[in-house]
């Protein structure tokens, strides 16, 4: 083959070299060669045209294929020129020698630059290298830092443990693996921490969760778990997950969200019943499955050997299970053991066989509860307010849940130290209401006893206020026979009002009894009265005479000074309220005369009277609160008198924020 076919070589996009002869002289490179490798001298030897290197690495390949013909090809083969710079660095090519003609036997040399295919491909190697490592290096932290460390299969399957979880749990690792670590969580975490494990295999999103563990000593701890897939390739391969030992961490959590609750819910409730009522809520079941609060009086007070007498006002128990209603009281001989728990001031817990409480130590109520629902386990603990046992807790356990631990107690006492500023406010409204309460009953008198006519009275304080209120009721016979009956409400809830209202009703009473006149007049005399006795004041008032003209015969001789109107209801439950004897307000200067009115009484039709809590409420107008008043009345106008009026006081909607008394005459049937 000629010099002329060896150019049709030159415009080759791939090196090409020719050499001949046993030393294999170089006497043809392309433009391709040349431009990858520089001008070689022709006519000389490899290993002087490219250094002895080359000569040293490649000669042998070349010998062979000039002597057998068998071709030969190299991969990433490095080469560097020898007329390169130290600095230069080596290029890589893919060769293939084979033999070749031309005058002389020799070896045609084909070559492609591949050195920036090398270099990319070595930048992988070390990043896949790297990130290997970087993954060594966060498997070697988190296998350190961690309790437990656990790797599953792509489906979520442990397939393999660092030992941790089998000396935290006791399980084997035959138990572990698989779905087998399910059965050391607690049964009610079991189903919630499956579903979220899958929801996050499928998203493949790390996953943060939080169970309780069953520990090897029969104790369940939380912990905080998590799980991070390993992805390859853009394909989950594996998961590595951790477990981690927040029992401590939880519980002081737990703690500062319970006494948060606690701090909230006696925030919002100034009454101490109520009060009461929500920090039993808060404590069930965040540390007892069932919870009552009994009311102490001050136990200062108490005479040396004498009973002790509590209130039970607050009960709370666990979904599910039965509930006490509040209310009712129990008595405790001085040498109980109930007695000596609360001299002590100290809790008390006391565990027993299922449903067998002990005796002495405990109200009643609440050994039938512990009996009824087979508790196990109970904690009795005072609780003190102001340097006074104002209360006695307790809180019961059932089988399953253990008694409660000594920090269960520190925090249970806890939660009534934490709301102590608002309990002192509440004890103190409280003893204070009933204070007031029996200082009210005491001003009011019982109706009369009464052959033929039925009077029942009725008081009931407000229960957002401690003051003593001005609202009375009055009722005696005259010496004509004449039955008195008579309602009012002096202005203001204050102990003034409550003295004023004493004095009225007093004077009320000396001037009905002086002179036999009609309502009306009393009830100017009394107005002109107050001028001297209580200039300040202003007051409502109904006064009235029931009396009977005749045998079988009954009326209603009546004034009313700014009250609400009396209401008539006849057995057939007809119901209306009587206006015709209307006067003004007692306090003011009136020179008239009042008015007074008579009513008959149909046999067996009640006459009612009561005062403005009963129908009144802010921004309603007073005709909504009377027609509901008539037609409740008239819907229990069958009843006997004392249930219409108990009817009246827990059916009908009452703003609480006022006193309501309430009278109520009823006549004979024939």
């Amino acid at each position: 083959m000629g010099w002329l076919a060896l150019e049709a070589f030159d415009p080759a996009p791939v090196a090409v070299a020719l050499t001949i002869g046993p030393d294999h002289r170089l006497v043809y490179t392309n433009l391709a060669f040349r431009a990858f490798v520089g001008d070689r001298r022709l006519g000389e030897p490899i290993g002087r045209a490219f250094g002895a290197a080359a000569k040293q690495d490649y000669g042998e390949l070349f010998d062979r294929v000039l002597a057998t013909g068998e071709p030969v090809s190299l991969v990433e083969a490095p080469v560097k020129p020898a007329d390169a710079d130290a600095g230069d660095a080596e290029r890589y090519f893919s060769f293939t020698l084979s033999r070749f003609t031309h005058e002389r036997p020799g070896v045609l040399v084909v070559a492609a630059d591949v050195t920036e295919q090398v270099a990319a491909v070595r930048r992988a190697d070390r990043a896949t290298e790297e990130h290997r490592r970087s993954r060594r290096r966060f498997e070697s932290m988190v296998w350190i830092n961690a309790q437990v460390v656990w790797v599953t299969d792509t489906a979520g399957k442990v397939i393999e443990s660092s030992g941790g979880w089998e000396r935290i749990t006791g399980q084997s690792r035959q138990e572990f693996l698989g779905d087998g670590w399910t059965q050391a969580l607690h049964p009610d975490d079991r189903e919630p921490t499956l579903r979220s494990w899958d929801r996050t295999r499928r998203a493949v999103r790390p996953w943060r969760h939080v169970y309780r563990v069953r520990t090897r000593d029969g104790e369940y701890r939380h912990f905080d778990v998590r799980a991070a897939p390993v992805v390859e390739d853009g394909t989950v391969v594996e998961w590595i997950g951790t477990c981690f030992d927040i029992e401590l961490e939880w519980q002081a959590r737990q703690r500062r969200e319970l006494l948060d609750r606690a701090a909230a819910a006696a925030a919002e409730r100034p009454a101490l019943t109520e009060m009461f009522a929500a920090l039993a809520e808060v404590l069930v079941p965040a540390l007892a499955d069932g919870c009552g609060v009994h009311l102490l009086p001050d136990l200062g007070d108490r005479p040396a050997g004498a009973p002790i007498v509590v209130q039970r006002v607050a009960t709370a128990a666990s979904s599910g299970m039965p509930r006490r209603p509040p209310g009712g009281e129990e008595r405790f001989a001085a040498g109980s053991g109930f007695a000596r728990a609360l001299e002590r001031r100290r809790p008390l817990q006391r565990t027993f066989p299922p449903g067998r409480p002990p005796a002495d130590l405990l109200p009643s109520s609440t050994t039938e509860w512990l009996t009824q629902t087979g508790a196990t386990s109970v904690v009795l603990m005072p609780v003190v307010v102001d340097g006074a046992v104002a209360a006695a807790v307790t809180a019961a356990r059932r089988r399953g849940r253990g008694p409660m631990s000594r920090d269960d107690i520190a925090l249970l006492r806890q939660v009534f130290e934490h709301t102590h500023d608002a309990l002192s406010g509440a004890v103190r409204l409280h003893r204070t209401q009933q204070v007031a309460l029996a200082l009210q009953h005491g001003l009011l008198a019982e109706p009369p006893e009464h052959t033929e006519l039925q009077i029942v009275a009725r008081y009931m304080a407000s229960p957002t206020a401690a003051e003593v209120g001005g609202d009375w009721h009055d009722s005696f016979v005259l010496p004509d026979g004449a039955t008195v009956v008579a309602i009012g409400d002096v202005a203001g809830h204050d102990l003034a009002a409550a003295v004023e209202m004493s004095q009225l009703r007093n004077m009320l009473r000396v001037l009905t009894a002086d002179r036999l006149a009609p309502p009306g007049e009393i009830l100017r005399r009394l107005n002109n009265a107050m001028e001297t006795v209580a200039p300040e004041a202003t007051a409502t008032c109904v006064l009235a005479r029931v009396e009977q003209p005749a045998p079988g015969q009954w009326q209603f001789n009546y004034a009313v000074a700014g009250h609400p109107p009396p209401l008539l209801v006849t057995p057939a439950g007809d119901g209306r309220f009587l206006q015709e004897a209307a006067n003004p307000l007692l306090g003011f200067p009136f020179d008239q005369t009042y008015r007074s009115s008579t009513e008959p009484l149909p046999p067996g039709s009640t006459l009612l009277l009561y005062t403005d809590g009963l129908v009144e409420h802010p921004g309603e107008h007073l005709d909504t609160g009377l027609n509901r008043l008539r037609d409740h009345a008239c819907a229990l106008a069958h009843q006997p008198v004392e249930d219409l009026c108990d009817g009246l006081l827990d059916d009908l909607p009452t703003t609480g924020t006022d006193d309501i008394a309430m009278i109520a005459v009823r006549t004979p049937d024939s």
